[in-house]
């Protein structure tokens, strides 16, 4: 019965010893440790939050549809490109007017541009070049980028500006004597002006 007694002694000492390590643990773990390594399902409280995704695609915002814009003219209905090719047609064809008139012994006389000289026939082809370029540029052959379109209308329209003007202030002495200006030179000058006003138009519009 002692023997017995003591054994029983002995058992209830040794399972009431803790071991060092496990008391050492237990002080230093953080006193809300426990609460962190639980789920949160147990506490109704801590819900799980999703992190928004800042790279998700967002539905485009809904914009009102537009109004209906009055279309713009592209091509040669633009507005460079109209005042250049009438310019031009009209400046081929008056130089077939009459530059000069005069009149003789009973006679009147009126000599068209073509009949003026080299400067006449001059202004003809420069108008012919000018509806060249254009017919060209609208059947995909324009210009090389290095020369601009606009650029080289500009030009053509001084020079038969230039031409025509020679022809306004000299008159030829072939001519006489119809020694007064025709309506046809007049013309002349007005549709090498448009030129240089439809290149201006064309630049402006290629910036």
């Amino acid at each position: 019965m002692v023997v017995a007694g003591c054994t029983h002694a002995a058992r209830e000492e040794r399972d009431e010893i803790v071991p060092l390590g496990l008391v050492l643990r237990r002080l230093h773990r953080p006193p809300f440790a426990s609460l962190r390594d639980r789920p949160t399902g147990s506490f109704p409280i801590l819900r799980a939050v999703q992190t928004p995704d800042f790279f998700q695609e967002r539905p485009d915002p809904v914009v009102a549809p537009p109004g209906y814009p009055r279309a713009q003219a592209e091509g040669i209905w633009a507005a460079g490109d109209r005042i250049v090719w009438l310019s031009a047609l009209i400046l081929s064809l008056s130089t077939f007017m009459d530059w000069y008139a005069g009149s003789g012994v009973g006679v009147k006389l009126a000599v068209i541009g073509w009949h003026t000289g080299v400067l006449g026939k001059l202004v003809f082809f420069i108008g012919f070049a000018v509806v060249a370029i254009i017919a060209l540029r609208e059947a995909g052959m324009g210009l090389p980028a290095s020369a601009p379109e606009s650029l080289v209308i500009l030009a053509l329209g001084a020079m038969a500006t230039v031409f025509v003007l020679i022809r306004v202030i000299s008159i030829p002495d072939s001519v006489l004597p119809a020694d007064a200006r025709g309506i046809g030179i007049w013309i002349s000058l007005l549709a090498a002006l448009g030129l240089i006003a439809g290149g201006l138009l064309r630049a402006a519009e290629e910036i």
